[in-house]
């Protein structure tokens, strides 16, 4: 999203562009030297951003709506920001919260997404999610749709990875990071 203020009226612009990108900055709790070698050496290896990872919210692994039932994309050519779904438990109040993630595809094709409101199913079992960021690339129909455990692939933003090592001897760990498109 692209902002121009006016510097004589403050009056804003707004401009909503196609892109839309996770980023992240991960910061691993203080550890002692072996277990932050095991840190380090897996981030070298990524060999700055040319390898990619799988990584989703730690606290996000499980689903604050009840995420009942096998849910599945319904239909195929879908892309925007709205997913047409079934296979959740018929009739089900809040099948997934606002903030809850899901996950398309798994491997070198999984894509993450956060569902934005939250979701009743009907009495189909199916229900409509509105996502972020918008399908960039159309699922499958029947593909399934992962509510626990999301991840998508991300790579590191930058050729430059710093240790800090305090005087006691806690290595901390932190890398910034952006989604591979």
């Amino acid at each position: 999203v692209g902002v121009a203020s006016s510097v004589f009226t403050f009056k804003q612009e707004i401009q909503k562009h196609q892109g839309q990108v996770w980023a992240i900055i991960a910061s691993l709790p203080p550890m002692n030297r072996a277990d932050a070698a095991e840190w380090e050496a897996f981030i070298t290896k990524l060999n700055g951003p040319e390898g990619t990872f799988l990584i989703g919210d730690p606290d996000g692994q499980t689903p604050r709506g009840i995420a009942t039932g096998t849910p599945l994309v319904k239909g195929a050519s879908q892309l925007g920001n709205s997913l047409i779904t079934d296979g959740w438990t018929i009739d089900t109040t809040n099948v997934l919260l606002a903030n809850d993630y899901i996950q398309l595809s798994s491997g070198l094709t999984t894509h993450l997404h956060v569902n934005l409101n939250d979701v009743d199913s009907d009495g189909a079992g199916e229900a409509t999610l509105d996502i972020w960021p918008d399908l960039r690339i159309s699922p499958l129909n029947n593909d399934p749709i992962i509510v626990t455990s999301c991840k998508g692939i991300f790579r590191l933003l930058s050729n430059e990875f710093a240790n800090q090592i305090n005087v006691i001897k806690h290595h901390t760990v932190e890398f910034p990071a952006i989604e591979a498109i």
